[in-house]
């Protein structure tokens, strides 16, 4: 089992559905209140995905959006990241990847993609 983890902020009622309708088949999230834990799935080359929205992530702003399955769409975070951003054209983060067990918190580095580009930020 893979996963990506994206987190969206203000996300708005549907523009996941409607994101990722035009990337997997099948999808079946119903992602208009996006104030509780929302649960779906979806399709992608034949194998079921699970899909779960968390909001209140990383402070009430940020919704948590995570991936699962054999065989995911994207190869990382970053490029899941960017699929959803060309979709929504919010401020949308992910980890880089590189942050291990023990490291700092404080050190921990995640992109952000917004209408300034992709930067690697700290993330208060």
């Amino acid at each position: 089992m893979q996963d990506l983890e994206i987190y969206i902020r203000d996300l708005e009622p549907t523009a996941i559905s409607g994101w990722l309708e035009s990337q997997l088949d099948d999808v079946q999230l119903d992602d208009s209140d996006v104030t509780s834990v929302v649960k779906g799935s979806a399709w992608f080359n034949g194998t079921r995905l699970r899909i779960t929205l968390y909001p209140g992530a990383f402070g009430k702003r940020f919704t948590s959006v995570l991936m699962e399955g054999d065989d995911l769409p994207w190869n990382s975070d970053l490029d899941c990241a960017r699929s959803a951003w060309r979709a929504m054209e919010g401020e949308i983060r992910c980890s880089t990847g590189d942050w291990k067990e023990g490291d700092p918190v404080e050190d921990e580095k995640w992109w952000r993609l917004d209408h300034r580009g992709e930067q690697l930020v700290v993330w208060n």
